[in-house]
């Protein structure tokens, strides 16, 4: 059910973190990997990685931000390999600022990269997708934070939150054209953008000392632990394979437990 032989995968934020992880054990599974991520260093690295243990994989320089960029993402990936099938919009970031000291430029910067890109994506790759008229799978990454506001980060929660909306809206559109858009909201995961917003808040003084927000947070994760990413490819290949094919417009709680809903 979970066969992925020949699918041709593009992962957006796939260089590091939550994306790599997808790539990397999607490849496994018989996949043709596009990385576009915005370092072009790490993501031509893990592409020759995944070259060399047999794979198929492109990596594309992108700012998934700039719907040129991602539409040259999608041109190459089609002249590539042919078409796409499943799009990952996974890249995302952070910048944590005291509730009171948000502004326009740090709100804009994250709604930009983790809320517009979404729509960006799911508009470029489903076009290509209602063209090459065979179906396809398309996966948001939201968050724990689109559930429920954290003052520390409100830009990102807000990003996050409308995610939801966007897939929901992205699945009511593309229904009929046998295109799948569902997503997951991950908790707290050991990712270097977890590391990034810990070394953040302790420049911005919220927090003291590496690893205090983590053991915070993760003191409310049920399974007693927070994720690594590897913990979420079983999850990923679900969305990305046939076995997913009856379900649309869903967020996945992949949490371990934080947030019930």
């Amino acid at each position: 059910m979970h066969n992925l032989e020949g699918r041709v995968v593009i992962v957006t934020g796939g260089a590091q973190g939550l994306g790599a992880a997808f790539a990397r054990s999607l490849s496994k599974q018989g996949a043709k990997i596009v990385i576009a991520d915005l370092d072009e260093a790490r993501a031509a690295t893990l592409a020759a990685e995944l070259q060399d243990q047999g794979a198929e994989a492109l990596a594309v320089t992108t700012d998934v931000s700039d719907r040129g960029q991602f539409e040259r993402l999608v041109e190459q990936a089609v002249g590539r390999f042919g078409g796409i099938d499943v799009l990952f919009n996974n890249a995302g970031m952070n910048k944590p600022v005291p509730f009171f000291d948000i502004d326009t430029a740090n709100f804009e910067s994250i709604m930009r990269v983790n809320a517009l890109s979404v729509l960006i994506g799911m508009q470029v790759a489903g076009q290509q997708m209602m063209k090459q008229g065979r179906g396809g799978k398309i996966i948001n990454t939201a968050s724990i934070a689109g559930r429920q506001g954290y003052p520390e980060f409100a830009p990102y929660c807000a990003s996050k939150a409308a995610v939801i909306s966007l897939t929901q809206s992205g699945a009511r559109e593309l229904a009929r054209h046998r295109i799948t858009v569902n997503g997951f909201a991950p908790g707290v995961v050991k990712t270097p953008l977890w590391d990034k917003l810990e070394a953040d808040m302790i420049d911005k003084g919220v927090i003291k000392q590496k690893g205090e927000f983590m053991d915070s947070f993760s003191s409310s994760i049920l399974v007693g632990r927070p994720a690594i990413p590897d913990d979420l490819t079983g999850m990923a290949s679900f969305l990305a394979s046939g076995a997913s094919d009856y379900m649309t417009g869903q967020i996945l709680m992949f949490d371990g437990g934080m947030v019930l809903v």
